[in-house]
C-alpha cells in the first residue's frame, strides 16, 4: 500500500484558488502538508483561500518533517521543498506533490515518485471528474 502524498506550497495554492482542492482526494483520502510549508502559507492570514483551505480541510494534515537529509540539502531547495522530500525520501513509497523543478529533479534523482499540479489536473481529467484541463477552463464536473 502506497504511503500517504506529501504536498508542498504551491500545488496547495493554485488548487485552493481553482476551487480544486478536492482533486487532491483522487491520490488519497489523506494528504500530509509539512509544517515548513503549512506555516508558510498560514502566515498569509485567515482571508488567504489557501490558509483557510488548510484550516477548514480535515483531510489536509499537517505533520512535523525530520531534519532535512544532506543528501537533499546538496540540492540547495527552498524549505518547503526539502521539507517534502525529506519525508517522501525517508517514507518510501511516498509520492511527493511539488511544481518546483529543481525539487522534481531531486526527486527523480532518489527515485521518489513525484506529481506536481498539472499532472494532478490531468488524472482529474482522465478520470472525468473535471471536464476540460486547459488555462482558464477547469469546470469541475457535477
Amino acid at each position: 500500500m502506497a504511503e500517504t502524498p506529501i504536498i508542498n506550497a504551491s500545488p496547495l495554492i493554485y488548487l485552493s484558488k481553482a476551487g480544486l482542492i478536492d482533486l487532491l482526494q483522487l491520490l488519497s483520502p489523506q494528504i500530509f502538508i509539512p509544517d515548513a510549508v503549512a506555516t508558510e502559507i498560514l502566515r498569509r492570514g485567515d482571508s488567504d483561500v489557501t490558509a483557510a483551505t488548510i484550516s477548514q480541510t480535515g483531510w489536509l494534515q499537517v505533520i512535523e518533517t525530520p531534519v532535512t537529509s544532506p543528501i537533499i540539502q546538496a540540492w540547495d531547495l527552498g524549505m518547503g521543498e526539502s521539507a517534502v522530500l525529506t519525508w517522501a525520501y525517508t517514507h518510501p513509497g511516498t509520492e511527493a506533490i511539488v511544481d518546483d523543478l529543481a525539487a522534481r529533479k531531486c526527486a527523480a534523482a532518489l527515485e521518489i515518485p513525484v506529481r506536481g499540479t498539472l499532472g494532478l489536473v490531468l488524472v482529474a481529467k482522465q478520470r472525468g471528474k473535471i471536464s476540460e484541463a486547459r488555462p482558464g477552463h477547469c469546470p469541475i464536473k457535477e
